[in-house]
Formats: structure tokens, sequence, C-alpha cells
């Protein structure tokens, strides 16, 4: 198949999104992308990993602050080198992304993706959310040394931190519904059947 399919998934944290997406993408015969984003950016720049790692999917305090004052877009102040910074590593990022997209059809996980690929024909962009109790479960088996409390406080913190960078870089809202093609509550399904229910959305759109 000459075209190339890319699904982007946001997600929040603990909801089960990355392994909807990597699922999702052995069940289409697609590649898959998370943090694979970081290291292969890290490497047609030449830049060293952490660089990338301690900016993902985050933005500095004072960008956060700008954001909060009403300041969308980044360019509006230029002369702070943090922001020159965090704008440069976000334009490598996304240059890596379409990169992969026109080579193969995959599943990209955060990262602003589905922004990144707007203008691409054969984009569908998804987001995974899941109930409260499900996701502190989640967030426990992933990090077995921490109680209920701190699972609870490292969920609002991770989610505040997407937030603040989807917004950020989007000039849209994360995790509503209005800016993805597709929204699933994954408690409804599971993991597996909400794997299932969008792999038959994908194919009705595609024929495959």
């Amino acid at each position: 198949m000459d075209r190339k399919i890319v699904l982007t998934i946001g997600r929040q944290f603990g909801s089960g999104g990355r392994d909807i997406g990597l699922k999702l993408a052995n069940a289409l015969g697609f590649g898959y992308y998370d943090k694979e984003v970081v290291t292969m950016a890290a490497q047609e720049s030449g830049l060293c990993p952490e660089v990338f790692e301690n900016a993902d999917e985050k933005v500095s305090d004072r960008l956060a602050y700008a954001f909060s004052m009403g300041f969308p877009y980044m360019r509006m102040f230029t002369p702070h080198a943090d922001i020159l910074s965090n704008e440069g590593l976000f334009k490598i990022q996304s240059d890596t992304i379409q990169n992969l997209a026109e080579k193969e059809s995959c599943v990209i996980v955060g990262r602003c993706a589905d922004y990144i690929m707007r203008d691409h024909p054969d984009c569908i962009s998804f987001f995974i959310h899941n109930n409260t109790e499900i996701r502190i479960q989640r967030i426990l088996k992933m990090h077995p040394e921490i109680t209920v409390e701190q699972a609870k406080g490292l969920m609002a913190k991770m989610d505040k931190f997407r937030a603040a960078y989807y917004n950020y870089y989007t000039n849209k809202t994360w995790g509503n519904a209005a800016s993805y093609h597709l929204s699933v509550n994954a408690s409804v399904l599971g993991i597996d059947g909400t794997v299932a229910y969008i792999q038959q959305f994908v194919k009705a759109k595609y024929g495959l």
C-alpha cells in the first residue's frame, strides 16, 4: 500500500494509551513510536538524548507561566534563551515525526503529533482517557514503590505537564474531544476492546 497512514494518540497518564498504541500498531502492521521519537530526534540532530528527555512533553517554568498569562505562542518571547531552546527542540522533534510519516504507516504516541501532522491527508488523531480508579491502579503497577496518595499526585502532575505542553505548542486544548478525531474512554471496553474498536474505525476509514 503506497498510502502512509498516521495514527496519533494523546493520552491521560495511566490511561493505557501507550499499551493501546503498541497493540494497535502490532494489529495493523504499522510502525510504533513513543520514546523512540526522542531517541531518533537526538540521533538526527547530534544532540545529547538527555536534552530531549528533560524537555519531553514538558514546558519550562517560564514558558508555563507565559502561557498561563495568555501568551499562547513562543515567538512572542524570542529574547529569552530558554524559549529559543524549547522552540528548537520542538522543531527538531517535529521534523523527526514528519520524516517517519513519509517512510511508513505508523502509530505515534504523544508529543503533539496530531498537531504536527495536521496537514497530512491520512492522519487520524485519537485521545485515550480512563476512569480515575483504573488509572491509579495502573500507575501503582508501574510504580509499586509509591502509595495511593503519591499515585494520585503523580497522575495530576503528569497530566498538568502534558496539558501545558500540548496547549502551548498547538493553541488547542489537551484532552478536549474537539481537538481530536476520536476520544475514547478505555474503561468502557478495556484495553484490548479499545484496540479492536479503534482498529475497526481505521479499517472503516481506509478499507483495510
